[in-house]
């Protein structure tokens, strides 16, 4: 048996357990698709607030444009 035979056996047995068709393990795909994780997105503040002023979470202190209260913090 070829190494090219055993890797067909494994494929087809793979794709009956996992219900994936055999061709989908022909080659890899060319771009992964990748999904942005919520913890970096950003809001929108409204105007003013990313001016010179207080600090949206500190108001005691002048706000130094850090972006913590735009990201949760991350």
């Amino acid at each position: 048996m070829t190494d090219q035979e055993l890797r067909r056996l494994v494929r087809e047995a793979v794709a009956r357990q996992g219900g994936v068709s055999a061709g989908a393990f022909a080659r890899p795909p060319a771009a992964a698709v990748v999904q942005p994780h919520a913890s970096h997105g950003t809001f929108t503040l409204p105007a003013g607030v990313d001016t010179d002023g207080p600090c949206l979470i500190e108001p005691a202190v002048m706000c130094n444009h850090c972006g913590y209260c735009k990201a949760y913090g991350h």
